[in-house]
């Protein structure tokens, strides 16, 4: 009996070895999974993150880009990676707020199986229209909306921008039909060329082509105003207090990951947004950099998934 009894000290001993503390952690290559493709803003946010802690650490940051299924492939990968700090992943809004509601056999819980580190990047949308729209605020499009319900029509890019039109619709109390195209390129293209009205489009696409005239600004859907367009009043102060509607950006680790590895990630991503060739880059792509606690942002997701669920029930969404 006593060397079996030895073998399950052992084991046990083995099972119980702790994790590299924080202080001597990375000793290896980091993974910072991307679960989209390659050129969008997740990807552009991870190499800049990713680049920057190469240099500090001294241990190569690999970006991995794992696009799929609305951001389920490579979300849920992460989530099923061992916790050990060497394994990160970029989560949106998308990914960790409006899929539960979206998809009801969701392979992830956004809560239980991530470990929040700090948001990385924030994009409000831009409420635009085309110029031919008889309208030049949030105001007058309610009023041009409620006099002819059912007409007007707003193209969509994915997720977050359909959501955010039928956010729109349910705080404004209209009725519009949303038109879905594959990407938010297209579904601003769909403005431009008249074929649709309305658009909550990326800034950085959208505040071009308003300057040029080709598309008119009616709201930022932001809490503050843009300093990518400054003159652009919120659509919250035009008369929907409290309208919120964008993308975000965060970075995430597996679930029971070391608190003090969450920790030293949370302060060193800080400190590169803070780094000015950082910043300046990054704000140039239109991008609001946030500074959260992983607490804070932890309290991000959950105000999230609790926001869009009754978006999604009472306008009747499904997947494709």
């Amino acid at each position: 009996m006593r060397p079996f009894l030895c073998m399950i000290v052992m084991a046990a001993a083995v099972t119980l070895v702790p994790l590299p503390a924080a202080g001597q952690y990375p000793v290896k290559p980091i993974r910072i999974i991307v679960p989209f493709g390659p050129g969008g803003p997740s990807d552009l946010l991870a190499r800049a993150v990713g680049q920057k802690l190469t240099e500090a650490w001294g241990q190569q940051v690999i970006i991995d880009n794992r696009p799929g299924a609305n951001g389920i492939v490579g979300s849920e990968l992460a989530a099923k990676s061992a916790p050990d700090g060497y394994t990160l992943v970029i989560g949106t809004n998308g990914t960790h707020g409006m899929n539960a509601s979206l998809f009801p056999r969701l392979p992830y819980d956004a809560v239980r199986d991530f470990a929040p580190i700090t948001r990385v990047g924030l994009a409000p949308f831009l409420l635009v229209a085309h110029p031919s729209l008889p309208v030049r605020s949030v105001k007058d499009l309610i009023r041009l909306a409620r006099a002819r319900p059912g007409d007007l029509t707003w193209s969509s890019g994915g997720s977050p921008s359909q959501l955010a039109a039928e956010l729109f619709k349910k705080s404004a109390r209209i009725d519009a039909v949303v038109v879905p195209y594959k990407g938010n390129a297209p579904a601003v293209s769909a403005v431009l060329s008249g074929e649709v009205s309305l658009v909550f489009g990326n800034i950085a696409q959208s505040a071009p082509q308003v300057r040029v005239g080709r598309l008119r600004a009616l709201g930022v859907a932001s809490l503050q105003r843009s300093p990518v367009v400054p003159e652009v009043p919120t659509i919250a102060e035009s008369g929907l207090p409290g309208f919120e509607a964008g993308a975000w950006y965060g970075l995430l680790a597996p679930a029971a990951t070391p608190r003090a590895i969450i920790e030293r990630l949370n302060s060193e991503v800080a400190r590169i947004l803070r780094l000015p060739e950082v910043a300046q880059r990054l704000r140039g792509e239109a991008f609001e950099l946030p500074a959260d606690t992983p607490d804070q942002f932890a309290a991000v997701i959950r105000a999230e998934l609790a926001k869009w669920t009754p978006i999604v029930r009472d306008a009747g969404i499904r997947p494709d």
